[in-house]
């Protein structure tokens, strides 16, 4: 792996661990949960979305 790759790799963890940082301390603990759990249960949702099932148990042969 090059060295320019291997910077660009550490600058964007770096990064992310800064705003990781930055968004979990002061007045933004609170609303970055809030936020958080919030995106969550939305997605939570969007995956347990209830389909409704057709129930097939009698064969249909061709």
């Amino acid at each position: 792996m090059s060295s320019t790759r291997k910077v660009a790799i550490g600058l964007g963890i770096a990064g992310g661990a800064l705003l990781a940082a930055w968004l979990l301390t002061g007045t933004r603990k609170k609303k970055t949960k809030d936020f958080i759990v919030r995106t969550a249960s939305d997605i939570k949702k969007s995956f347990t979305k209830n389909t409704p099932s057709t129930d097939d148990s009698d064969v249909h042969y061709v």
